[in-house]
């Protein structure tokens, strides 16, 4: 179900740097922890806390616009050479191949689409889960990440395949795992042209390369999934971003 009071106003999807907003981050956290729990997980490594504190992680929120209630939202970890991405904590004691392959993409810039979540009051729309995987790959750009690792639930696969993703079958089993519980299936994927996005659904690639030209823009936006559109607010500006940040040279083994 959805709130129809939700739908008939506008929303505002948002990205900055965790540190720069720490009073949304507790929100995106506390959001984040209701929905896990609703779905009966306690702790998943990704869900660690500690990424509020870390300048190589950005956060995309879905919110009212004034900025009072989160209705979702998304991250993105850059790899910078000091801070394992999540992807690698959730696998790496399964399949240390991981660990290599984040490394070799960090030479050119690569981070992580993770911490995807939305509220049950849009549950079903795309506005949780759709426009902040848009806009993660939308603020690569600025971050200087030719490529992307997401972990995926079963029910975002489709989401990260829109947007250029593929899955990556050199780790796990053919890029499964059990995360972040023996009864729930995740698969790795990457999306290896972040920069060209040129294996993109042709209607995404489309409008993230039009919002990387208008990171504050205003569109009607339609839902994937229902008859349904919505106003959105995008203001996708990274301050201080910095394209040459995250280019992480190989250390000597």
């Amino acid at each position: 179900m959805y709130d129809e009071a939700v739908m008939n106003t506008e929303i505002r999807i948002r990205a900055f740097r965790a540190v720069d907003d720490p009073v949304t981050c507790q929100k995106f956290i506390d959001g984040h922890k209701s929905v896990l729990e609703y779905h009966g997980i306690i702790k998943v490594t990704s869900s660690n806390n500690e990424w509020a504190n870390n300048p190589a992680v950005f956060v995309i929120v879905v919110e009212t616009l004034d900025g009072q209630k989160l209705y979702g939202g998304a991250r993105v970890h850059a790899a910078d050479g000091i801070t394992r991405l999540p992807i690698e904590d959730a696998t790496g004691y399964m399949d240390d191949k991981i660990y290599e392959i984040v490394a070799i993409c960090a030479q050119h810039g690569t981070g992580e689409l993770c911490g995807l979540w939305n509220s049950k009051e849009v549950a079903g729309l795309g506005i949780g889960s759709l426009f902040p995987s848009i806009a993660a790959v939308v603020i690569a750009e600025q971050l200087g990440l030719s490529t992307m690792f997401s972990l995926c639930s079963p029910a975002t696969v489709r989401f990260n395949q829109w947007i250029g993703s593929t899955v990556l079958k050199t780790v796990g089993n053919d890029g499964t795992f059990y995360y972040p519980k023996l009864d729930l299936l995740a698969t790795a994927v990457f999306l290896s042209d972040a920069d060209t996005l040129e294996h993109a659904h042709p209607r995404e690639r489309e409008k993230m390369l039009s919002l990387r030209q208008n990171l504050r823009s205003v569109s009607e936006e339609k839902s994937p999934f229902k008859n349904i559109s919505v106003k959105v607010h995008y203001d996708l500006e990274i301050r201080g971003a910095n394209k040459k940040e995250f280019k992480i040279p190989l250390k000597p083994k």
